[in-house]
């Protein structure tokens, strides 16, 4: 199973198995013995609410608004990045954690990269799951490899200005 790092620089392995969606005409089908990650259209349908095994993730084309209302009733989202080009994850976390109001772990998942994580936190994630091939150890450094940031944020919902002001 891969590592998945978290905003302290935590590294601990993955509990979490992302289940793909099934091929049109099959079932989906949930291991017993782990916890699991299915997409969230599923996940909605199946009505898995309070089910603290059963989270998740959101392909980058889909809308994080199907699950208004409820999203505290997941106990992980994660968000799939299919590759690094592709931005719409960012999005993704900061309407699940701005206007949707989600407060566990957000998760990306999928062509993670190194230098993309401290971006990643600002936008709301708080877990990440790097690519195969990337080194988790130097997940920390990346994570706060700038010490301000002049935007406001979900980690600091004022811009660098209004905080030297104050």
């Amino acid at each position: 199973m891969p590592d998945v790092i978290n905003t302290h620089g935590e590294i601990r392995q993955d509990q979490w198995q992302v289940i793909e969606r099934p091929v049109e005409g099959e079932v989906l089908t949930l291991p017993d013995d782990q916890p699991v990650l299915i997409p969230a259209d599923l996940w909605l349908a199946g009505d898995y609410a309070g089910n603290d095994r059963i989270g998740a993730w959101f392909d980058s084309h889909e809308e994080p608004e199907i699950l208004a209302g409820r999203v505290n009733e997941l106990p992980v989202i994660a968000v799939n990045f299919p590759k690094f080009v592709d931005g719409r994850g960012y999005s993704i976390a900061r309407i699940l954690r701005e206007r949707l109001g989600y407060r566990g772990e957000l998760r990306a998942i999928g062509d993670v990269l190194l230098d993309q994580l401290h971006y990643m936190k600002r936008c709301g994630f708080d877990a990440f799951t790097l690519r195969a091939d990337k080194d988790s150890g130097k997940a920390l450094q990346c994570l706060n490899v700038f010490s301000n940031s002049y935007q406001a944020a979900t980690d600091n919902d004022l811009p660098l200005f209004r905080r030297r002001a104050s």
